[in-house]
């Protein structure tokens, strides 16, 4: 296949309408379903381990499968947006996931638990399928309400899909709600098979050529590059607290019931995040990465001087999640802005950089917080955050 252009923004062909509010709302909906795979067992991790018999550790490495999945299905599954008919993509892999699920459902011993576990992370990288296709629907004066509007969707699933698991297992158990997971998976497919229109892809490719084309693209994307690092401090910075939260709470007199408390207060990335996105169509998106960089460095400090106050904590919480979602969708809109034929394969890869920094974060909160505790991990936190800063230099001067 032939290079891909260099990355300066391409502006196609803006539509007459933007996309019916109908359709935002289901492929929202759609986001927030399919990504909430990834969360239903973390608050069921104790009732597996006490069914099969097993370790909480031994629970949580076969758990962590399912993001090593998702980062696989990143790399191997939503490049193929760019060659092949996109809601066909959306629709298979929605199918796709109703197998491993009831397979997890199912599951008696930790290696079947781990295999089912990769395998649904694989399969829930459909909302970085479903990015793409809406962005192609829409004008570019609405690029960033449609990321926005679909990434509130994926927030709400994150944010809700634990409590809805861990309320549903008390009830039924654990293992029907992977069944319902299933069920609703295969639902979800017949829904958008039947309601979303085909969009062809600019140029028919296989899968072998689009996988093999990912090293030119970051090559030849030097956008793509730095908002990825970007978007990559900001998560490692956000990872960073959630990483020990846990750890400082227990040494200020509180239990694993406060940690789960704050990520209620997860709602302000739903509610200010898609406000940022719908302003990065503008000039100077960069401005809008550095406030929302500045506001997740300013967290840190508000958890360092009132590291013993729940309020206080609460606070920078609110910070620290609109913060990185104001940065993170920021990131999005641009580089969706970039090179229609080249969509998905640019979401994929910013995503794996993003998650490789949420990865470096954790191991840098471990360190620091063996190091020097609550005091080093808000230093480590502020500093990524402000790391983050480093590549806008280069956007801005470009």
């Amino acid at each position: 296949m032939g290079e891909p252009k260099r990355g300066a923004p391409v502006e196609e062909a803006a539509l007459a309408l933007p996309p019916s509010r109908a359709l935002m709302l289901l492929l929202s909906v759609a986001a927030g379903i399919s990504v909430a795979n990834l969360y239903y067992a973390q608050p069921l991790a104790a009732a597996m381990a006490e069914s099969l018999g097993v370790s909480s550790t031994a629970i949580g490495t076969a758990l962590a499968a399912t993001q090593i999945g998702y980062a696989l299905g990143m790399v191997l599954l939503v490049p193929l947006g760019d060659g092949r008919e996109r809601r066909r993509v959306i629709v298979t892999t929605l199918l796709a996931a109703a197998p491993p699920l009831l397979l997890l459902a199912s599951a008696r011993n930790v290696a079947v638990l781990t295999l089912s576990s990769l395998l649904v992370g694989v399969a829930s990288s459909v909302p970085q399928m479903i990015l793409p296709y809406a962005i192609e629907l829409a004008p570019i004066a609405d690029r960033g309400r449609v990321v926005g509007t679909v990434m509130s969707g994926l927030l709400a699933g994150i944010l809700l899909s634990r409590t809805a698991s861990g309320a549903l297992g008390a009830w039924v158990g654990w293992r029907l709600v992977f069944v319902i997971a299933a069920a609703a998976m295969l639902g979800l497919a017949g829904i958008l098979r039947a309601l979303l229109p085909p969009q062809q892809p600019a140029r028919v490719l296989g899968w072998g050529a689009i996988v093999r084309s990912l090293a030119s693209v970051w090559s030849t994307q030097p956008v793509l590059r730095r908002r990825a690092f970007v978007g990559g401090f900001g998560f490692a910075s956000f990872s960073v607290f959630w990483s020990t939260l846990s750890f400082h709470l227990r040494d200020i007199g509180y239990g694993s019931a406060a940690a789960g408390t704050f990520g209620i207060v997860g709602i302000a990335g739903v509610l200010v995040g898609p406000l940022a996105a719908r302003r990065a169509t503008g000039e100077n998106p960069a401005r809008l990465n550095v406030m929302a960089l500045l506001v997740l460095a300013t967290s840190y400090v508000v958890f360092f001087v009132l590291a013993g106050s729940l309020i206080g904590l609460g606070v920078g919480v609110v910070l620290l999640d609109a913060g990185v979602q104001a940065s993170h969708l920021t990131n999005q809109t641009v580089i969706f802005g970039l090179a229609p034929e080249l969509r998905s394969r640019l979401n994929a890869l910013y995503m794996v950089c993003y998650f490789a920094g949420g990865a470096l974060g954790t191991a840098l909160a471990s360190a620091a917080w063996a190091l020097g505790a609550w005091p080093a991990v808000c230093l480590v936190g502020g500093v990524l955050a402000l790391l983050g800063l480093l590549p806008l230099l280069g956007e801005r001067a470009a």
